[in-house]
């Protein structure tokens, strides 16, 4: 089968096709023969090297898949051969879902509903559960509140947009002029051009904040947020912010992701009312990997997917 591989760290350039064997399931694993796949900006992170949660080359990438199952190990009675299901596996470890098959804990997928494509199924995973986990499990979002989405065009932003105000908060966000209307589109009550207005300036008092960038930016989170409210960050955060943070009872958490059905099943019941959708900028041949991950740097609006 082929799989995509990087022999070192770098560009889009360093990402090639390679033929590898067929995986076999292990004892609670099943082999998905992948139909569509995720691309993140945590694959271009670890391709590039700044994030090496997988360690150093060479590794293939990729953290969602959906697709059919092709094989089951023992222990396995949730899914059958032939069902067709979707994931984020083994995350930090190396999920390696850019392959035509791809090897998961059956516990890490959840099965497909008829009425969603392969596609946006693909698109959902590591997105859903990172917006799931920081508003609802880390944010405790409630009716009412009022939250600050950072970098709502994106992946995880478009999303969380989408479930808080389904949860009923008032929801301000922050996007680049080209993803403002796209934005707005999705529910969002306010929407700040953060490269012509600091977002700081623009609201104050939320309830929760989810930070996609750590590191300085996360000062700025707490410049919004009330005494007692809640940040979620996506990325490292600082000591002295830590420190800060206590002091006013604010909860900082450098979230954790970890494969979650609830997360996955929760997005599948907004989708299916209506309420929510993950929007697919665009899709591209396993064999244009390295285009896809051009595309990506370009910022697009929601998710692109590879189509082996």
């Amino acid at each position: 089968m082929r799989v995509v591989t990087q022999q070192t760290l770098g560009g889009p350039e360093v990402l090639e096709i390679a033929e590898a064997p067929v995986p076999v399931a292990g004892p609670g694993e099943i082999v998905v023969a992948a139909r569509a796949i995720g691309v993140n900006p945590l694959d271009v992170a670890v391709r590039e090297g700044w994030y090496p949660i997988i360690g150093e080359p060479p590794f293939t990438l990729g953290w969602d898949v959906a697709g059919t199952v092709e094989a089951v190990g023992d222990g396995v009675d949730d899914v059958a051969v032939g069902d067709r299901v979707f994931g984020m596996p083994r995350i930090p470890e190396g999920g390696r879902t850019y392959a035509d098959q791809v090897v998961v804990r059956a516990v890490d997928v959840l099965r497909t509903p008829d009425w969603l494509d392969d596609v946006r199924a693909a698109a959902l995973p590591l997105v859903a559960i990172t917006a799931h986990r920081s508003l609802v499990e880390i944010g405790g979002l409630r009716e009412g509140q009022r939250v600050l989405v950072q970098a709502a065009g994106g992946g995880v932003g478009h999303l969380a947009v989408q479930l808080a105000k389904a949860i009923g908060a008032e929801v301000h966000a922050t996007a680049s002029a080209g993803k403002i209307d796209f934005v707005r589109s999705l529910g969002a009550d306010h929407v700040i051009d953060y490269r012509e207005h600091r977002f700081e300036d623009e609201v104050s008092d939320v309830d929760v904040v989810l930070d996609p960038f750590g590191g300085e930016n996360v000062a700025r989170s707490l410049s919004v947020v009330r005494d007692g409210g809640v940040i979620a960050s996506l990325l490292d955060v600082r000591d002295e912010d830590v420190t800060a943070a206590e002091q006013r009872g604010v909860v900082l958490d450098r979230i954790k992701i970890v494969p979650s059905r609830i997360a996955l099943q929760a997005f599948v019941d907004l989708i299916a009312e209506g309420r929510a959708d993950v929007h697919v900028a665009g899709t591209f041949a396993l064999g244009d990997v390295a285009a896809a991950h051009r595309e990506l740097a370009q910022g697009v609006a929601g998710k692109l997917v590879l189509l082996p």
